[in-house]
């Protein structure tokens, strides 16, 4: 089946009447529930054994969904069911898709369960509505630049307890700076002088009526982003030890392992190897070799959430203390740069958690003296290289026992 928003093109191979030989017929059907129904009882009337599609954009989920109560069905990825350039049609799509299926020369792609699949909507809405939030208080700073103020150069966070009441102030027609300032609550009471300063500019009626809009904006996804944070706790009843192994792992907060847990459906019998893993979600070198030269290594697209969401662990885990995961990331980092450290980063907290899941515990750290253990002769000839390069002569002396 080739799948497109209105209709699919559908080709049926059926044995012949001699051994050995097949028939193939190719129809039109709407991509509408009744016509999927009636579809399904030909199938299944036919006795049909694999139903292979493959469609644009998000179109194939009412066949799918339908069609696997009761039939075997494959999703496949377009990129590795590709056809001739020059004689492809939607036809000859659907009859390419049939024959590659009966030969099994096509894999299947990861489509979980439907508990899961409610779980992913509500972790990529959230995802989405975080994004949408995020962008809407830089809105908001990039706006107060035109009236002059410059609260967002004090404070960290426009959207925190103090800045709020400043800008709710302002908003409601205060424009004593002094006034201002002094709603600074906590620490931030200690830069009072500068906040001075930086509420004294030209608000206007017109600058609050656009912040007031701004602000209800960010009001709204914070709304949303409660609202699917108490579904997803609900969605997650089962899936509460699972998190709870996830949340060991440096970086890993409860809300990444939700994403974790959303997008691989916590069974990780669907991925034979952490490698398996890393190279569905895309955070692994791609293989592109030819006559013995390799072409390019670079990343390939893979799970752009779970990706996203292994880039934010990935950083927080860089900045940890006396981590694995920190020490692997200054490793890299003087060598490979920043950002490939951070890719293998994503790659071990992925590792990490395929072991967890697979074996239901909880994450044990190495320690950041991992990589001198594992080969302490060679840290100690970097360490009086180090020392020599500063102009120091070293001798050493091997310890005592106590």
């Amino acid at each position: 089946m080739d799948i497109s928003k209105r209709d699919a093109k559908l080709c049926l191979r059926l044995p012949g009447s001699r051994a050995g030989t097949y028939t193939s017929t190719v129809t039109t059907l709407c991509a509408t529930t009744g016509q999927i129904l009636q579809l399904r009882d030909v199938l299944e009337h036919e006795h049909v054994t694999t139903v292979v599609m493959e469609a644009t954009s998000d179109y194939w989920k009412p066949f799918y969904y339908l069609l696997e109560e009761t039939l075997p069905v494959m999703l496949v990825n377009a990129k590795a069911a590709r056809n001739i350039p020059g004689r492809k049609t939607d036809v000859s799509d659907a009859a390419w898709l049939a024959q590659l299926g009966a030969h099994g020369l096509l894999r299947a792609s990861f489509v979980p369960p439907e508990p899961v699949r409610e779980l992913r909507d509500l972790t990529r809405a959230r995802s989405i509505a975080t994004r949408d939030r995020t962008r809407e208080i830089q809105r908001l700073e990039k706006f107060l630049e035109g009236s002059g103020i410059k609260l967002s150069s004090v404070v960290s966070d426009l959207s925190g307890v103090s800045s709020r009441a400043m800008l709710e102030a302002l908003i409601n027609g205060e424009r004593d700076p002094e006034v201002l300032a002094g709603m600074a609550k906590g620490t931030l009471r200690s830069k009072i002088p500068t906040l001075v300063d930086a509420l004294t500019g030209r608000f206007k009626a017109h600058h609050a009526f656009m912040a007031r809009l701004h602000l209800d904006q960010i009001d709204a996804q914070t709304r949303i982003i409660d609202a699917l944070t108490g579904r997803i706790e609900e969605a997650m009843t089962p899936f509460r030890a699972a998190r709870e192994f996830l949340a060991t792992i440096p970086g890993v907060s409860l809300k990444i392992a939700d994403v974790i847990i959303a997008e691989t459906g916590a069974d990780m019998s669907r991925f034979e190897t952490p490698g398996r893993l890393a190279s569905w979600t895309g955070v692994c070198p791609g293989s592109n070799e030819s006559a013995g030269r390799i072409k390019s290594a670079h990343i390939l697209p893979g799970n752009k959430y779970l990706k996203a969401a292994l880039g934010t662990a990935a950083l927080a885990a860089s900045r940890s203390k006396d981590t694995y995961l920190a020490a692997k990331y200054r490793r890299i980092a003087a060598r490979r740069g920043s950002m490939k450290a951070i890719v293998a980063l994503e790659h071990s907290i992925l590792t990490a958690a395929w072991h967890l899941l697979a074996e239901g515990e909880c994450y044990a750290d190495p320690g950041a003296e991992h990589f001198t253990r594992l080969d302490p002769i060679k840290a100690k000839n970097n360490a009086i290289k180090k020392l020599n390069s500063l102009g120091f002569d070293v001798t050493t002396t091997p310890a005592t026992a106590a």
